[in-house]
């Protein structure tokens, strides 16, 4: 049996615990994690935050599912057309190389509405092509397809072309 990436969604604040329960039974996972500021009443702190809130990721073969699902935390698969969603070996290394490029990174999900094609012109996605909604300012947003979700990061406007789309003359 082949592994693949799956997503699995977890009880909320519950991510840390999970990989580390995950870890004890050997199950090769990845919990995205940003650092963050956090300002109490009396001090600051910087702490470390799941980038997808109630998701973590499994490298599993179909044998492993079951051991997943009984792991304390875990609410479920994330299922796409009533299968478990497989999530690219590039979207994964999409993530990891974002995390180390951009600091302060919102997670937003959306609706998809392709409006245009980028290729970056450096970083670590030099000469990638993808599809965004938007580019304004210095905000590029980079569209994770088998989960639905865009990280959005500051980027400057020379750093991406933007390529010609195809539209269709509807005037004939």
């Amino acid at each position: 049996m082949s592994k693949k990436w799956y997503a699995v969604y977890v009880n909320s604040r519950h991510e840390k615990k999970v990989a580390s329960l995950l870890d004890l039974k050997v199950i090769e996972n990845y919990l995205p994690v940003q650092k963050v500021l956090k300002q109490w009443s009396d001090r600051k702190k910087v702490v470390e935050e799941p980038l997808f809130r109630s998701y973590i990721f499994v490298y599993i073969d179909d044998q492993e599912k079951e051991i997943v699902r009984e792991t304390a935390g875990v609410v479920n698969f994330v299922y796409w057309l009533g299968k478990p969603a497989i999530i690219r070996e590039d979207e994964i290394e999409t993530i990891k190389n974002f995390l180390v490029q951009f600091n302060n990174i919102e997670v937003k999900k959306e609706d998809i509405q392709i409006n245009s094609h980028l290729r970056l012109d450096s970083g670590p996605f030099t000469n990638q092509i993808g599809k965004v909604t938007d580019i304004n300012n210095n905000m590029v947003k980079i569209f994770i397809e088998s989960l639905g979700f865009y990280l959005i990061a500051d980027l400057s406007k020379n750093k991406v072309l933007v390529l010609p789309t195809l539209e269709k003359n509807d005037k004939n």
